[in-house]
């Protein structure tokens, strides 16, 4: 058993030749969301990832293994709804309706990605832009405070959201709720949800 424990985030400049050698850790978006994770890599050794928590793999990073070997990361194709549309506005709009159901989007020059859903399609399709399924990878957008995408029940959600709280506070309440330790106190502490 493998035990790694560190990421090199792409570009991380180690030499082409070292990562064609390196075993490939294939991994759908979920798996790259965990931190905690037993897995099988491409050359059959079986690996144990202990990485931070929060952290989401991308693929081109590279993985090192407490033994000091390099494990090169890839994204590995799964059901996905490639969104695209003639007409720019529909399918910021359909981007915003996605962003609003927290729904993790990939989103590239002319086109949208997102996990396969058919209920999702169906939405897409009435707000008049092309859902087709595809098999492809999926790397969505990073989470805007912090790691990667953050369910709203996850145990992170909390902190994420103490954080954007923090900011909203020392933003629209000057600083006289800040003592300094990276806290905002007053009457709005221990959000209840």
């Amino acid at each position: 058993m493998i035990k790694i424990d560190k990421v090199l985030p792409a570009p991380h400049g180690i030499a082409p030749v070292l990562v064609n050698r390196a075993p490939k850790l294939v991994l759908p978006f979920g798996d790259r969301s965990k931190s905690r994770l037993r897995a099988v890599l491409g050359n059959g050794a079986e690996a144990a990832l202990f990485l931070p928590r929060g952290t989401v793999l991308r693929g081109g990073d590279l993985l090192v293994a407490e033994d000091g070997t390099f494990i090169e990361v890839q994204a590995a194709a799964e059901a996905v709804l490639e969104v695209s549309a003639r007409d720019p506005q529909a399918l910021m709009r359909a981007a915003y309706h996605l962003g609003n159901r927290h729904t993790p989007v990939e989103v590239g020059r002319e086109y949208l990605r997102l996990e396969y859903d058919p209920v999702l399609a169906d939405m897409l399709a009435r707000l008049g832009v092309q859902a087709t399924r595809a098999d492809a990878p999926f790397e969505p957008e990073a989470g805007a405070y912090g790691g990667g995408h953050k369910h709203g029940h996850d145990a992170t959600f909390a902190e994420d959201y103490a954080a954007a709280q923090a900011v909203f506070h020392e933003h629209h309440h000057g600083h006289d709720h800040d003592h300094g330790d990276g806290h905002v106190h007053g009457e709005h502490c221990g959000h209840k949800h």
